[in-house]
């Protein structure tokens, strides 16, 4: 009978949010109804929609953003780890402006895509070489490709609850609209398990793709078991290792593969890496990268028109080499390892039924305190305090994922956190009944 009663409050209680979320947003409303007309569910980014209606963002500025009803926000969603830099940083815009002043859409090579391309081989371990992309799913697409060209194998091995862009997405098992590959689907953190599925698979294998921590599952780190396993498999039948670091890479001067000592053959990176702009590259050892190389005969073509655009190659390289220095990294990841620890212990302190997981600047907010090792552990617990939790952060100012994501940017201050905590505490105190875990 508690159980019932609990739920009915929980229940009730996302519903008086989502009533004042409707009465304090008017105009997001209009918004949303007028791109309707023109977009199917006024839509055109799923991962963004959410009833009764999605916030329409008006401006950012620092670590700001305001909504179309005036309201003002601490972006911790930060663009789902894109927005490293904040809002209109001042070192990237005077290197957009001077790519502006310089004319755009040359339809050639540019002087500054080698520069960006020497400083990104330098700072990740597996790169030789790269190329550039548009975005991360185009990254993943030619990454996958050229690895199964080169070893002329056909299956691709992913991870249960796995995102590599829009036509890689394994949030629930496989995507009806994936692209075509012959994927197998794993769990993530099985160490036995996964050995055993390469192992049987090992003659038709050509690639095993994941994130060293899965970003859109929640903030779910790999084991280092489970990563030292698969680096000692795949070496060993000749499968094409490849870190999705479109995200994690963020996590370390040399990304996230760097903190836990493992390098892959190949690397797709995307997000914060190009400064703001539509951004992706792939990259990875010399033997495997040389196949796109045009001098060959036998190369594996590659185009696109944006790839070296010069905005992204400009702002790309100001944010790499002048903005997110090794300093910069040690110090934004200890603020997030802090604020973590920090909400962590005040759910402990109280008995609640929540935790967050994740890794530096990097964290999803999960209502159980049970260990999440991979996306089927995240269903425990009641998903409607995820919702609870988005609608009444917003209220309070702050803006996140609705999946309870959260990522630092480089202009969130300590007092930002403390900002935060404080509003958690609040939101811990007022629903410490709905919140409390079983005795």
């Amino acid at each position: 009978m508690s159980g019932n009663i609990s739920n009915f409050q929980l229940d009730s209680a996302l519903e008086e949010a989502r009533s004042r979320f409707l009465k304090r947003n008017p105009k997001s409303a209009d918004a949303h109804e007028k791109a309707t007309r023109s977009m199917p569910g006024g839509n055109t980014r799923t991962s963004l929609f959410y009833a009764p209606f999605p916030l329409a963002i008006a401006r950012g500025d620092g670590p700001y953003v305001w909504d179309a009803d005036g309201h003002k926000y601490l972006d911790l969603l930060g663009e789902f780890t894109a927005g490293l830099y904040g809002h209109s940083h001042p070192v990237i815009r005077e290197a957009l402006n001077r790519a502006l002043d310089n004319g755009l859409n040359f339809g050639g090579h540019g002087l500054i895509e080698a520069e960006f391309a020497e400083v990104l081989c330098r700072r990740f371990k597996s790169i030789d070489l790269i190329r550039f992309t548009n975005s991360g799913t185009e990254a993943n697409l030619m990454a996958i490709s050229t690895a199964l060209a080169i070893n002329k194998r056909r299956k691709v091995l992913v991870f249960n609850g796995g995102y590599h862009g829009g036509v890689f997405t394994f949030h629930s098992g496989h995507n009806r609209i994936n692209a075509p590959f012959d994927f197998i689907l794993g769990r993530y953190n099985d160490v036995a398990g996964t050995r055993q599925l390469i192992e049987d698979n090992a003659l038709a294998l050509g690639v095993v793709i994941l994130e060293p921590m899965q970003g859109g599952a929640g903030c779910i780190p790999a084991s280092a078991d489970f990563l030292s396993m698969l680096r000692e498999v795949t070496a060993q039948h000749g499968i094409t290792m490849i870190f999705d670091e479109v995200m994690t890479s963020r996590l370390g001067v040399g990304g996230l593969q760097g903190e836990v000592g493992i390098t892959p053959d190949m690397t797709t990176l995307g997000k914060y890496v190009g400064g703001g702009m539509s951004f992706g590259a792939f990259g990875g050892t010399e033997k495997i990268m040389r196949h796109l190389d045009p001098r060959q005969p036998d190369a594996l073509p590659h185009a696109g028109t944006f790839n070296n655009n010069v905005l992204t190659m400009s702002a790309g390289l100001a944010a790499m080499t002048q903005i997110y220095t090794p300093a910069a990294v040690a110090e934004l990841n200890l603020r997030g390892e802090r604020l973590r620890g920090r909400l962590n212990a005040l759910f402990a302190e109280r008995n609640l039924a929540i935790s967050f997981t994740g890794r530096g600047s990097m964290m999803n907010i999960h209502p159980t305190t049970a260990s999440v090792e991979n996306v089927e552990d995240t269903k425990r617990g009641r998903p409607e305090i995820r919702d609870l939790f988005f609608f009444e952060m917003l209220e309070k100012g702050f803006y996140c994922a609705r999946r309870g994501m959260i990522n630092l940017s480089l202009v969130i201050t300590d007092e930002h956190a403390d900002q935060f905590v404080a509003a958690i505490d609040e939101f811990a105190t007022v629903h410490k009944g709905l919140l409390s875990a079983p005795a």
